[in-house]
């Protein structure tokens, strides 16, 4: 009864512990949601706000953005540079568009992270724990 008890616990306890592995790996994040758009007299402004959940600070963020217009064609290629995010921190950046009409905008893309570095961060962190979401009337997807 004992021996077969053993590897029934030991299956068990590798399970659970690979589940709370997992676990706290989903709880890393770099969540960022598009908050508002603004018109301005002469460009759409975007605002942003980033929470930095990945257990380091960030010393940059540059973000590669594509935005499309309601059509689906790409409107332009910018790159958002969010600066320093420290880890447990809410930022808010707002990203102006210049000659751009928010409401011809149809989606915002997170192409790729042009730069996120800081201390024990390993490379592809951010896009690899990227959350995105939006509040405005405009889809962010990565």
């Amino acid at each position: 009864m004992i021996r077969q008890f053993v590897p029934t616990l030991l299956v068990s306890l590798a399970i659970a512990g690979a589940a709370a592995a997992s676990e706290g790996e989903t709880d890393r994040s770099l969540r960022l949601e598009l908050n508002t758009l603004t018109q301005t007299e002469s460009a759409c402004r975007l605002t942003f706000v980033v929470d930095n959940a990945l257990g380091a600070d960030l010393d940059a963020l540059v973000l590669e953005t594509v935005v499309f217009d309601a059509g689906g064609v790409v409107e332009r290629l910018s790159l958002f540079d969010f600066q320093s995010v420290p880890e447990g921190r809410t930022r808010v950046r707002q990203f102006d568009l210049p000659g751009a009409e928010c409401a011809a905008l149809g989606r915002v893309l997170v192409n790729a992270a042009e730069d996120c570095s800081g201390a024990g961060l390993e490379a592809g962190v951010c896009m690899e724990h990227l959350r995105l979401e939006s509040r405005a009337d405009l889809e962010v997807s990565g």
